[in-house]
């Protein structure tokens, strides 16, 4: 038996035991401290929509959705975004004094329209507008000597997605307005 300096004498068995609890003691350790880092990570890359507000543009008729998007994480330099909705359009014929002739307007929808883009992501996250329709006249048209245009738009079940999956319902919902477009 060796002396330590301490009075006590140690042999090579308790030592090895001692050396076998101080490694399990560190992958403790290392594992815990592991685990505290890559919580924040996988926190950061939780994408969700904080916010999808509609409005209609009334100098064309398309459903604009700005939104906002979080949690994209540190990785993710762009992103994917599409709106979808289901939209109805009412077009009427105009005489050349802007007069609406006998007849009754013609609506089309509802139907679906779609609207996407990609949008850069800056620190996890994004914020952007993307936009959907108008539906289209659908082959009318107006008799010679008058004009067609675009009267009214609604839109419903307004949702924004993501690449990944994530959606948002946006608000309104519905939403429509009274426009006067010139188309032909």
């Amino acid at each position: 038996m060796d002396r330590y300096g301490d009075g006590s004498s140690r042999s090579a068995e308790t030592l090895k035991h001692k050396g076998d609890s101080m490694r399990k003691l560190l992958v403790v350790v290392v594992t815990v401290v592991a685990g505290l880092v890559a919580v924040p990570a996988a926190q950061a890359d939780s994408p969700h929509f904080l916010f999808a507000n509609n409005s209609i543009d009334t100098s064309t008729g398309a459903l604009n959705t700005s939104f906002k998007e979080v949690g994209l994480g540190t990785g993710t330099t762009s992103v994917g975004i599409t709106l979808t909705a289901d939209a109805t359009a009412t077009y009427q014929c105009y005489n050349k004094a802007g007069n609406k002739p006998q007849g009754v307007p013609k609506t089309f929808g509802p139907s679906g329209v779609t609207g996407s883009a990609n949008f850069p992501v800056r620190n996890g996250q994004t914020t952007g507008t993307v936009s959907a329709g108008p539906l289209g006249n659908g082959g009318f048209s107006c008799p010679p000597g008058q004009r067609l245009f675009l009267d009214a738009v609604s839109y419903s079940n307004t949702f924004v997605s993501d690449q990944f999956g994530n959606s948002i319902h946006a608000t309104p919902d519905p939403i429509s307005a009274t426009v006067h477009i010139s188309i032909s």
